[in-house]
């Protein structure tokens, strides 16, 4: 029973946030063992290291993802953008509105419904995604040599599930 216990302390101290000087007295309680807690501080992590290495870059690499969607998808609309971004409509419209005024994208209404923007990259545009797409090779370089190249596909493959599963609300 006390080889047990100790397996299970060892198990949480495992699991449990990386120390450091602000934490190191913190009771975690059953944060030291759930996904979704974890989930949030390797996000946290992996954005303030991008930030880091896109430090050169006139531009928040929170944008990243919209300018290499857009880039890769010339003329898509603002839903299926938010759809492929993983945001609301409402919170891309703010970004969409930045980078417009920056001379990055352009918005046009759409032919097929006068409703709806269609999204192309400036000639500015394409020159920022060249920028920030060096920043995100050596960011994801860095992930790779963390998570292993041997865990790397079952890894996506396990955020693709989760994302895939609880964004349908199974």
């Amino acid at each position: 029973m006390k080889q047990e216990s100790l397996s299970r302390s060892a198990e949480a101290e495992a699991a449990s946030p990386r120390k450091n000087a602000a934490n190191e007295n913190v009771d975690f309680g059953p944060l030291a063992n759930w996904v979704g807690f974890h989930l949030r501080l390797a996000q946290t992590a992996s954005f303030q290291a991008f930030v880091q290495e896109a430090r050169s870059v006139d531009l928040s690499p929170g944008r990243f993802a919209t300018l290499l969607l857009i880039g890769r998808n010339p003329g898509i609309s603002q839903t299926a953008l938010a759809a492929a971004n993983g945001r609301d409509k409402s919170t891309l419209t703010p970004i969409l509105e930045d980078l417009e005024r920056r001379g990055f994208i352009v918005r046009e209404k759409m032919k097929t419904d006068r409703r709806s923007y269609q999204l192309t990259l400036t000639d500015a545009g394409k020159k920022m995604l060249d920028q920030l797409t060096v920043c995100a090779k050596r960011h994801d370089d860095n992930l790779d040599r963390i998570i292993g190249p041997k865990d790397r596909a079952k890894f996506l493959k396990i955020l693709q599930k989760i994302a895939t599963e609880i964004g349908r609300g199974e």
